[in-house]
């Protein structure tokens, strides 16, 4: 119940929108090309489904499918034309390879057009229903510390958090950190007062658990079936990142993740090689043109080679396209790329930009030193650095490096200490609920990074 309050939601919203796609691309045939003959329904079928597949996938690697993307009305608007224009050029290269697919231009152009309203009028509709308290989950705080503060805060982000705090518990012997209207004595029966006030979870958020924790209610709770969660893992589904502050190594022992199999590891590496061959064969002449710029803007090699740490602390070579300049360390002790950084070539600030450098690392994705998604390999001095101060930093190395992450996706560029620490938060969030579904996820929205680059030096 936990996650599904905040994937249900965007799934039917994914479900209804293909419908509408569907509705005007049949509405577009209708109107256009209704009377001449020529398709037959499996015919037009199959190339309905294939339009509502490329546009929904569009739509989804831009980030339209997350509750962040839900805010803007204005970059909303953006993000959809930039997803139809993707998924028309895609549609017309597929055309190209399979001649049978074609829809003729003017129907897939009214089609879009159609759409558009159509898709603006649903988001509309939906930001309205899940802004509504009644349709969020009802939780119940054991506790009025850190924890249920930081709860309280998340609870503050309006249509992002999917659920509202009925209640916080008063159990702990300490000044309380969160609304004093909301605070409520421990009641005789929890079972009864869970019903009463409609509570779907209840959230223990203690700093201190022995001793204070009310085991003989909150059994009766979960029996009489109210969901009893715990904090990390209730703020984890929330936020998509671990509280680092609150882990415990007992954490690691989560019945909720690390349940990667075999079979898992290998649908991975059959997808990561699948995905680097497909990345070098798409890419070869931009791969050609950077080498050649590269080599035209200053002297030194076309390929930066540098140490990293990948998975079981190993170190391997990763390869990239230089961007700095081939002295940018002489003499030096190793340091973050800074913003405005003056060892960046004007060639190395666009393909930076662009990730373009990042590309040839798809070479170390067929050696298996890397994923393709996966935490950012770190050079060992900075791991060496980062473990003295950041508690689990060396836990990051139980699986691959990739070239793309979850925190890539949801953290900007980082060069320090702190940024390390929240990228961490969201690496061990990847590794604990890590499932292919995930990467295929991730490697998607990598196209939003790209075209949107938040922070990249």
């Amino acid at each position: 119940m936990t996650s599904s309050r905040y994937t249900r939601p965007l799934a039917i919203l994914a479900i209804v929108e293909c419908l509408a796609f569907a509705i005007a691309v049949i509405a577009a045939w209708s109107i256009l090309e209704a009377g001449r003959g020529g398709l037959g329904y499996p015919a037009l079928a199959l190339r309905v489904g294939l339009v509502c597949a490329l546009i929904a996938s569009t739509m989804f690697s831009l980030g339209l499918y997350s509750w962040r993307a839900l805010t803007g009305l204005g970059e909303l608007f953006v993000r959809v034309l930039v997803a139809f224009f993707l998924a028309y050029a895609f549609y017309a290269f597929l055309v190209y390879l399979v001649g049978e697919l074609r829809l003729p231009a003017r129907v897939l152009t009214l089609a879009l057009l159609l759409a558009l309203p159509l898709v603006f009028a649903i988001r509309l509709i939906f930001l309205r229903l899940t802004g509504l308290a009644q349709l969020k989950s009802r939780v119940l705080v054991l506790g009025t510390g850190k924890q249920a503060k930081r709860i309280q805060g998340l609870e503050r982000n309006d249509r992002w958090s999917r659920f509202t705090v009925v209640a916080f518990i008063d159990i702990e012997k300490r000044k309380p950190l969160v609304d004093t209207e909301r605070i409520r004595p421990m009641p005789d029966d929890l079972a009864a007062f869970a019903r009463e006030h409609q509570i779907n979870e209840i959230v223990l958020a203690l700093e201190e658990r022995r001793g204070q924790t009310p085991l003989a209610p909150l059994i009766s709770a979960r029996l009489s079936g109210v969901e009893i969660t715990d904090y990390q893992y209730f703020c984890e589904m929330a936020e998509g990142r671990v509280d680092l502050d609150a882990l415990r190594p007992s954490w690691f022992f989560d019945p909720h993740g690390f349940r990667s199999g075999r079979l898992d590891q290998m649908l991975k590496r059959a997808f990561d090689i699948t995905l680097a061959l497909a990345l070098l064969v798409f890419t070869l002449p931009l791969l050609l043109v950077t080498a050649l710029a590269i080599r035209l803007e200053s002297p030194g090699p076309v390929f930066f080679r540098q140490e990293r740490v990948g998975k079981g602390g190993k170190t391997f070579v990763l390869i990239k396209f230089r961007s700095m300049r081939s002295d940018a360390e002489a003499a030096e002790a190793p340091q973050w790329a800074q913003e405005k950084d003056p060892r960046v070539t004007r060639v190395g600030a666009f393909i930076r930009k662009t990730r373009i450098d990042e590309i040839p690392q798809v070479i170390n994705v067929l050696l298996g030193d890397m994923s393709f998604v996966g935490p950012r390999p770190e050079r060992p001095y900075f791991v060496d650095m980062l473990a003295e101060h950041i508690p689990f930093y060396r836990e990051r190395h139980a699986v691959r490096p990739g070239i793309t992450g979850w925190a890539q996706l949801n953290y900007p560029y980082g060069a320090s200490i702190e940024d390390a620490k929240q990228k961490l938060r969201y690496d061990l969030f990847y590794i604990k609920h890590f499932r292919i579904v995930l990467d295929l996820g991730i490697a998607l929205q990598t196209v939003r990074v790209v075209l949107w680059p938040e922070g990249a030096r």
